[in-house]
């Protein structure tokens, strides 16, 4: 038998680390994409031998790799891509003949057919996708609003059959010539044949090249609804284990509605989320840069895939270190499962003061009094964190720091609303907080509101959001964690949502209206029984329909939004639970699993994807409690971590080998400032003992507050809120009334301890049991009771104030660790 071998010399991986140097028994030696078929005399299959442990690739084998094919009349591997000869089959072996990997092999099976039948390039699936990848249709060229040089594409080529008729019919049909090819504008730009302002896109030789050039040849056939529809992209290999400086080749495959899988690798986009992982060319070849996890993006024809790269740190761990790890619950278990993965080491638990404030401030945005940290120190019984947690989750404090962060979620302020409308908003977020609403019946009372506002206050969400596509959006943020907005003028450039999805989703919300009512500040929600949304692209609308799932038909006489409610808080909708599950990780770790909080895209995976798909399956068990998810949260040995780094964890930033210290947020560092000093902050027209997380109303002035960030409330994005330092907070902090007044003040806290007789260490004590909630150490009691004792009578009181002043401008207090 005759046999065509190929020796690919994979220079481009490099040794592995010491301890996986020798080939383990499970190891084996696959060949990428596996058993392939190549239909008609064009098709190609980029081919990739990988060596694979667990399902997941360890890139490829060391040194040299024997690739055989037993019938190359039927097929040849030219420059690792397979090529058809005739119809027919044949077999690809591939072997390891030397080195560590010694022994190795692995065969594939690929079928020829049609190889003698006429071929046709299609417009939809070949022509636009060389179009895109020659960057013809992007943004910065002719897929701009107005085009380039009298010449507009569709942007990523989102409509065809504007695209079919922009180039074979416009400009007098110069740009395709079918009796002669090459005289093609089509080809002659974009070749350099003449001149042209996005210089060369590509060769005369290369097979972009031969695409146009056969459609033009064959006379440009338009595209048609018989066309096969890609339906899914697969990037290979989609899980891959490789060490700074190896590079990988990927291989892209879509999927087509007829059954067919194409090999586009050389037309896809590429993207890296994390270049300092892992970057990547525009032929798919992965270059590890660093050391952590990152993913890989394709992009073809609207549909995403992805690949996770993963590059475990130098660091020696030993296996004991993960193995006596404390566990509390199944997040201990998958995150230090990933942390093993990356040999990244756990700190230990934070100590029962750490994890009294960081606890408090996490779930009710305030700090433990100076008698609750010294019963809860002095509390020796093994279930008492479990005993703080059930107690935290019952407190009025609760409900105001929830409905203050879902406030902020939903936009409760009077810049937009009525004052009377803004307080029946407000209200209704916190009775529903208070009454433990599950996050479901939260999200479909909202999309599903309706009547007068003041009475149901819910329905204002409509109010401030009166046009269907302000609204889709909104709900998708809010409630999906992914912005759509891209998709209102063209299809999602970084996901696989549609022009006609973003309008057949705003379609379900057409029919909402808004008229006056009787009452200051009124407005009646109600929905018409009729009225659509116009897409602009095609002058008609859109079959009402939510992103992933089946259209109401035309004689439908349910309540649009009702259908819409019903898809947004399904258990089926994977979006809707990873969302809000994301949210509250982010708002306790200070790090959501995926970040931004609210950019759930596909091509930005989770940090801890397996984590985050757990979490939200267990939040559908308790039936969407969130209560139940923060009491998970409270209660694992990974929320319970120090926050003090231990050797070889410092540099992690998303896996949660430690507890992340993060800045108070402004309202809570400004209540925290009242409550050490004893001296609550006073807002205009509120009563004078609330706190800054008890205010409705994002737009109550306070130059605090906007200086340290709090969000203006107009805009569904975490992005609003900022934890960015500054050099005018440094300044407030240090000159400003918002911390100086309150030391001053006749009936602060240091006025009160002063009148009691408190010596100098009864101060400090209870300073830092009041702001760190911790006793301060011998050496800081003595140094600071010594400063105290130095200062003159008269400027004894001056003296404390610097004292308070000091602690409370210190990162320990400043932050929450």
């Amino acid at each position: 038998m005759e046999r065509a071998r190929l020796l690919l010399l994979l220079c481009f991986c490099m040794p592995w680390a010491a301890h996986l140097r020798a080939a383990e028994p499970s190891d084996s030696l696959v060949i990428a994409p596996g058993d392939f078929s190549l239909i008609g005399p064009h098709a190609r299959q980029t081919v990739v031998v990988l060596r694979e442990r667990a399902g997941r690739s360890l890139g490829a084998p060391h040194g040299e790799v024997t690739l055989m094919v037993d019938n190359p009349a039927i097929l040849q591997i030219v420059d690792g891509v397979a090529l058809p000869r005739a119809n027919g089959s044949a077999r690809i072996t591939a072997r390891v003949p030397t080195g560590e990997h010694a022994g190795l092999a692995a065969t594939c099976q690929v079928q020829v057919t049609a190889f003698d039948q006429p071929f046709q390039w299609n417009f939809r699936n070949h022509v636009e996708n060389v179009l895109t990848k020659g960057g013809c249709n992007s943004g910065a060229c002719h897929g701009a609003a107005a085009g380039k040089n009298g010449f507009k594409l569709s942007l990523r080529a989102y409509d065809p059959e504007r695209d079919y008729f922009t180039l074979t019919r416009q400009s007098f049909g110069r740009r395709i010539a079918p009796d002669d090819p090459g005289r093609s504008l089509l080809l002659t730009k974009p070749t350099g044949a003449i001149p042209h302002g996005g210089g060369v896109r590509f060769a005369v030789e290369s097979r972009d090249y031969q695409v146009l050039a056969g459609w033009i040849a064959s006379g440009a056939p338009a595209p048609a609804d018989s066309d096969a529809r890609l339906i899914r992209l697969e990037l290979l290999p989609e899980r891959a284990l490789l060490r700074p400086g190896v590079t990988q080749q990927l291989i892209t495959l879509a999927h087509y509605s007829d059954g067919r899988r194409e090999d586009v690798t050389q037309w896809a986009k590429y993207t890296a989320a994390d270049a300092s992982v892992a970057e990547v060319n525009e032929t798919g070849l992965v270059h590890v840069m660093g050391h952590g996890e990152g993913a890989v993006s394709a992009w073809f024809g609207s549909q995403v895939a992805i690949a996770s790269i993963t590059s475990p740190f130098e660091s020696t761990v030993d296996a004991s270190v993960f193995a006596s790890a404390p566990r509390r619950n199944f997040i201990d278990d998958m995150v230090l499962e990933k942390l093993a993965e990356l040999r990244i080491p756990p700190s230990p638990p934070a100590s029962d003061a750490e994890f009294l404030r960081r606890a408090f401030l996490d779930t009710m945005g305030v700090l433990p009094t100076p008698d609750e940290t010294r019963a809860f120190l002095a509390d020796s019984a093994a279930d008492k964190r479990d005993r703080l947690v059930e107690s935290l989750l019952a407190r009025p404090e609760y409900v105001d720091y929830w409905t203050y962060k879902w406030s902020d979620l939903l936009l409760v302020s009077s810049e937009k609303l009525p004052v009377p409308a803004m307080w029946a908003y407000h209200n209704w977020i916190r009775n529903r907080v208070a009454a433990g609403a599950p996050w479901d019946q939260f999200a479909r009372e909202v999309i599903t509101a309706q009547g007068n506002t003041l009475e149901n206050g819910a329905a204002n969400f409509f109010v401030l959001h009166e046009e269907p596509l302000d609204t889709a959006e909104t709900i998708s943020v809010a409630f999906l964690g992914m912005s759509i907005n891209c998709a209102r003028c063209h299809n999602h450039p970084l996901e696989k949502w549609t022009n006609d999805q973003y309008y057949a989703m705003a379609n379900l919300l057409a029919r909402v209206r808004v008229k006056s009512a009787a009452g200051e500040g009124a407005r009646m929600v109600f929905s018409s029984s009729d009225g659509d949304l116009i897409q602009p692209a095609t002058g008609k609308a859109q079959p009402p329909c939510p992103l992933d799932a089946e259209p109401m038909t035309a004689d439908d006489p349910r309540d649009r939004r009702l259908v819409l409610a019903d898809w947004v808080t399904s258990p089926e909708n994977p979006y809707f639970s990873r969302a809000i599950v994301n949210r509250i990780w982010a708002n306790y770790f200070g790090v959501g699993l995926v970040e931004a909080v609210d950019d759930l895209r596909l091509t930005n995976p989770a940090s801890n994807a397996p984590l985050h798909q757990a979490l939200a399956q267990y939040l559908k068990e308790q039936h969407f409690d969130t209560r139940a998810l923060m009491r998970l949260i409270l209660q694992s040995a990974t929320y319970q971590r120090a926050s003090a780094p231990v050797e070889s964890n410092e540099v992690d930033r998303k896996f949660y080998s430690r507890y992340y210290p993060k800045r108070l947020m402004a309202e809570v560092m400004l209540d925290a400032f009242g409550q050490v000093t004893g001296t609550p902050g006073k807002f205009a027209n509120y009563p004078p003992d609330w706190r800054a997380l008890q205010l409705p109303d994002s737009k109550v002035a306070n130059y605090f507050l906007k200086t340290f960030g709090r969000p203006d409330r107009v805009t569904t994005c975490e992005c609003e809120r900022t934890a960015e330092p500054t050099m005018v907070q440094a300044l407030h902090i240090a000159n400003g009334d918002s911390l100086n007044a309150r030391l001053q003040a006749a009936d602060s806290r240091i006025a009160q301890q002063l009148a009691a007789g408190l010596d100098h260490g009864q101060i400090v004590d209870e300073l830092y049991l009041a702001a760190l909630c911790r006793t301060p150490t011998d050496i800081e009691r003595q140094s600071l009771v010594a400063q105290l004792n130095a200062a003159p009578a008269e400027e004894r009181r001056l003296a404390i104030e610097d004292l308070y002043w000091s602690v409370l401008s210190s990162k320990e207090f400043l932050f929450n660790h």
